[in-house]
């Protein structure tokens, strides 16, 4: 259980710092792409608003007056506004007419495409349709003139695609990095962390397996004594029966705490040998068949030949008899009490089913292996048992690598399921 725990507190902390990190890095490297994006269409937009060029208030010779640009603190780091834009924007153009010919290209501004390169690649833009993307790493805006003329203008973006890409890749990295050191710290934590419930727990187990075995001294003492008084009297005695009875019932729940406390703290050793599954069922259904027919329930059994698996033969019995007994006590009378053994691929597979006087709502289903849960307590000295035997279920499962869930088929119906 404690290393249940400590894992899911590392796989609980890991995922946390990785959503952060990819929600953080994530929303800055689409900012960032966007931020691409809105400049080029600035820019492109500014040309197609100039028929392909920038204004002249852009491009002024050196020997005019100089355009005034707006002072820093207005610009709000937009480079767009500078009229340095002009002279460091590569671009080209290609006009059609209303038939779909070209008229003229325009490539002056760029030296790494020809004209038959900006011929072809605006035929690709036309061809798709859209009036504006990337292609490559190019940002390409199309503009349409009232009398069918068509222009396509292509701005180079590859260095601020590069800055884009070479960012991206280097939060990813530094991200891996990043979690690879928190995951470290989670892990060292957590043993931290846990470590007072680990201490708690193992205290609990101590308690209940040294308390168990002191306990079970003066409960056979009891016992004995019970049962030389009955000799002595030579008659039956309603309260040394009633002493004996309830002096059985505490060895019983003595010993099944016991059990599972040895069972969860792994030092129950289990002797594992191949066995004939199928045969072991059996014989737990044979036992178990005539405590059904004496209380009037219907039992119905089902169980594949040939089943064989590796298990401690003892332990794996024991399971299979606290799920039937269970049934046994929870179904009402006349009510169906269903077992089944099959295979599913490599494993095995039990479904006990058994119909219910109550509806189990699924916050009973989540309790049922608690530790002396009951679904209801007021039929504890009508059923009898401490609510404890699908704990011990469920350890002997775990102990078996195995599982054990339990669903509700209907509302009045219970199905346990184990597979090994």
């Amino acid at each position: 259980m404690i290393r249940k725990l400590r894992l899911k507190f590392i796989m609980t902390s890991f995922l946390s710092a990785m959503a952060v990190l990819v929600v953080l890095v994530g929303g800055i490297n689409i900012s960032n792409y966007l931020n691409v994006v809105k400049d080029s269409d600035k820019v492109l937009r500014m040309l197609a608003d100039n028929d392909g060029t920038f204004p002249d208030r852009m491009t002024k010779p050196g020997n005019e007056e100089p355009v005034q640009a707006k002072p820093p603190e207005e610009r709000r780091g937009e480079r767009i506004d500078s009229p340095e834009i002009a002279y460091e924007t590569r671009y080209f153009t290609v006009r059609y007419d209303s038939d779909g010919n070209v008229t003229s290209v325009d490539t002056k501004r760029v030296s790494a495409v020809s004209e038959d390169m900006a011929i072809e690649l605006a035929g690709r833009v036309s061809d798709d349709g859209n009036s504006e993307g990337f292609i490559g790493e190019y940002r390409y805006l199309c503009k349409s003139s009232s009398d069918g003329e068509k222009l396509v203008i292509f701005c180079d973006r590859g260095a601020s695609l590069a800055n884009f890409r070479n960012f991206r890749n280097n939060s990813i990295i530094l991200s891996l990095l990043t979690l690879l050191v928190v995951g470290v710290f989670i892990y060292i934590v957590s043993g931290v962390a846990v470590r007072p419930v680990a201490e708690a727990y193992d205290k609990q187990k101590r308690f209940i397996s040294d308390a168990g075995h002191e306990i079970k001294t003066p409960l056979a003492i009891i016992k004995a004594d019970a049962e030389v008084l009955g000799m002595e009297t030579g008659e039956d005695n309603e309260w040394l029966s009633d002493i004996a009875k309830q002096t059985d019932r505490l060895t019983e729940l003595t010993n099944d705490l016991i059990t599972l406390s040895r069972m969860e703290e792994g030092s129950s050793v289990l002797v594992m040998e191949e066995t004939d599954f199928s045969k072991l069922a059996a014989d737990a259904v044979d036992s178990i068949k005539s405590l059904a027919m004496i209380r009037n329930r219907m039992f119905t059994s089902e169980i594949e030949e040939g089943v064989h698996i590796t298990c401690d033969r003892k332990a794996v019995y024991e399971l299979i008899s606290i799920l039937l007994d269970n049934a046994v006590k929870y179904c009402p009378e006349e009510k169906q009490i269903s077992f089944r053994l099959y295979t599913s691929g490599k494993q095995a597979v039990i479904k006990v089913t058994n119909d219910t006087e109550d509806v189990m709502e699924k916050a009973m289903l989540d309790r049922v292996f608690d530790r002396f849960y009951r679904t209801d307590s007021s039929r504890n000295s009508e059923t009898g048992g401490f609510g404890i035997g699908l704990s011990v279920a469920r350890a002997i499962a775990e102990a078996h690598h195995g599982q054990i869930t339990v669903t509700s088929e209907g509302d009045r119906s219970i199905t346990f399921t184990v597979v090994i």
